[in-house]
């Protein structure tokens, strides 16, 4: 995969840049993409497959470019790979501050303190009889995608049990 800025336009206020992402596949298949940055946020614009890309593949896009994508973008990704978050790649917040043991945004903890209060509030959600994800989203402010990232890293870390047995 490739990430480059294409172009960049300025405003009074800020800037607008898009980038060209490519993923290239071992049999030949590739996907082009147009992504832009404005405001801290980064939408896609044009996609293109070689060959056509199904519903499911479009919306595993953006986990795929996702990380490569906020790297080249400088929104940055938490040293321990949560993902993209609101620290520059130094590992400041916005603000040029030290963002510490939580994320610049909500307040979580990283690492193995937040996968323990995700794997916490997740079983709790469970015993009594709520939606674990929804609990976690509510308790870390995140979005579902991030939650669930989240909840799989806990998991990963031991603190909850594997979903479904690997074959």
């Amino acid at each position: 995969m490739s990430v480059w800025p294409a172009w960049e336009v300025r405003d009074g206020t800020g800037a607008t840049a898009w980038f060209g992402v490519r993923l290239e596949f071992g049999d030949g298949a590739h996907v082009d993409a147009v992504a832009v940055l404005s405001e801290g946020c980064v939408s896609i614009e044009d996609v293109r497959a070689e060959p056509a890309l199904s519903l499911d593949d479009l919306a595993a896009l953006a986990d795929w470019i996702e990380d490569p994508l906020s790297q080249a973008c400088g929104i940055g990704v938490a040293p321990d790979g949560a993902g993209p978050d609101d620290t520059d790649p130094d590992g400041t917040g916005p603000d040029g501050a030290d963002a510490g043991s939580s994320l610049a945004g909500s307040g979580w903890p990283r690492g193995v303190e937040g996968q323990w209060l995700v794997a916490q509030k997740y079983r709790a959600a469970q015993e009594q009889g709520t939606d674990p994800v929804l609990a976690v989203m509510t308790a870390t402010g995140y979005g579902r995608r991030k939650s669930l990232r989240l909840i799989g890293q806990a998991r990963d870390a031991g603190f909850l049990t594997r979903r479904r047995a690997r074959h």
